[in-house]
């Protein structure tokens, strides 16, 4: 016979296998109001006595009659269609799409949204690190790079918090997995004494003036190729950014707002690379775009850039690095000629200057190196 407890606390029976259960109500059917009961096995009746504690206080915490209508899959495209998607970029909704629908669902998909733990996760993150990738170039690896399943990992973790707030779950269960490490690209620069070589290759192939901007702004390859001759303020020697030219995780490109609030820009340019911008309109005056493709007269796809700066590199018997490494030239060099880390943040479009100190602290150090020489030469004349 059942051993009665108190209300709310539940009954515990031993029962016919010789195992102990406990049996309380979780909750209530929205629709019908009927109980739902659940227990709990054990070994001993002590067990069982904890299990049952435990149990009836997560049950306080969710709402069972809601938490169990929910598969990871089915919790995930409501969190996307109710709160993603319509609060972050079309770029990062895509990215979630292609998160939940291509690398989560298909392999967790139908776990309940209230029985999945971190180590359900743990080992998602790791099929997808060796086995992950579904277009698979000739020498590509077959898993996901550590920095996409960290990117999965950070949406996850949102998504999950959100049904923490919803009292779907207990507890998030991205918290109890380890997250794995984003791989940290080696930054390069353009050296100062290299520039005047990769310059005069753009001067022979006739794209000076669009490395010319990238050197003295650093912009990113979709900025700067969905320019138009519109956006430069001649009198004022700025050029706005509004907007730039992305590619989607299925390979499609939209236009589209950049990368965040603080991406909308005026940034000022040299009266060099205004010169250079008119020489370069001249060329095709009805154009609308500031660096029209010679073969299309459309904008350029930002890989075709990326392709014209190997060959730069390469005419001018330069070390490979990437284009984005342009931006972290002008960052460099910006910093290493005292402009202060207020502005160089704001050209950059960085959300705040702590970023940009912390991204290039190679070229703060060198600028403290310099005050405390600086302030050493002073204390030395007063002594």
């Amino acid at each position: 016979m059942a051993k009665r407890r108190a209300q709310g606390e539940g009954n515990i029976r031993k029962r016919a296998d010789g195992r102990w259960e406990g049996r309380y109500t979780a909750g209530h059917d929205p629709t019908t109001g009927k109980r739902i009961v659940k227990n709990v096995l054990g070994k001993t009746q002590a067990e069982v006595k904890q299990k049952l504690r435990l149990a009836i206080a997560e049950s306080q915490e969710v709402d069972v009659g809601k938490s169990d209508e929910y598969t990871v899959a089915t919790w995930l495209k409501t969190w996307y269609d109710l709160y993603a998607k319509p609060n972050v970029r079309a770029a990062t909704a895509n990215r979630y799409e292609l998160m939940i629908n291509v690398y989560t669902i298909p392999r967790i998909g139908n776990i309940k949204l209230s029985k999945l733990t971190g180590r359900d996760l743990q080992k998602l993150y790791k099929d997808l690190q060796e086995n992950g990738r579904v277009h698979r170039g000739k020498k590509g690896t077959p898993g996901l790079s550590s920095t996409t399943v960290r990117s999965l990992h950070l949406m996850l973790h949102n998504a999950f918090q959100r049904a923490v707030k919803e009292r779907l779950i207990v507890r998030n269960p991205t918290e109890d997995c380890i997250a794995p490490k984003a791989r940290k690209i080696e930054m390069k620069i353009l050296p100062p004494e290299k520039m005047k070589a990769y310059l005069d290759a753009a001067r022979d192939r006739d794209v000076l003036p669009m490395f010319y901007l990238e050197l003295t702004t650093g912009l990113r390859k979709g900025e700067i190729v969905a320019l138009l001759w519109s956006d430069l303020d001649e009198e004022n020697r700025t050029i706005s950014v509004t907007k730039q030219y992305i590619r989607n995780p299925d390979g499609t490109r939209v236009l589209t707002e950049p990368k965040t609030e603080t991406s909308i820009r005026q940034v000022s340019i040299p009266q060099t690379a205004v010169d250079l911008l008119k020489e370069e309109h001249a060329k095709h005056p009805d154009n609308k775009y500031m660096f029209p493709s010679p073969l299309t007269g459309e904008m350029y796809h930002p890989d075709s850039v990326v392709n014209i700066h190997k060959k730069l590199l390469k005419a001018a018997g330069l070390e490979h690095i990437r284009f984005h490494d342009l931006r972290h030239t002008f960052a460099t060099t910006a910093l290493q000629n005292g402009v202060d880390v207020k502005t160089v943040s704001t050209m950059l479009g960085h959300y705040d200057a702590g970023f940009t100190l912390r991204t290039y602290t190679h070229a703060t150090r060198q600028m403290q190196d310099k005050a405390a020489e600086t302030m050493g030469n002073f204390m030395e004349q007063i002594m």
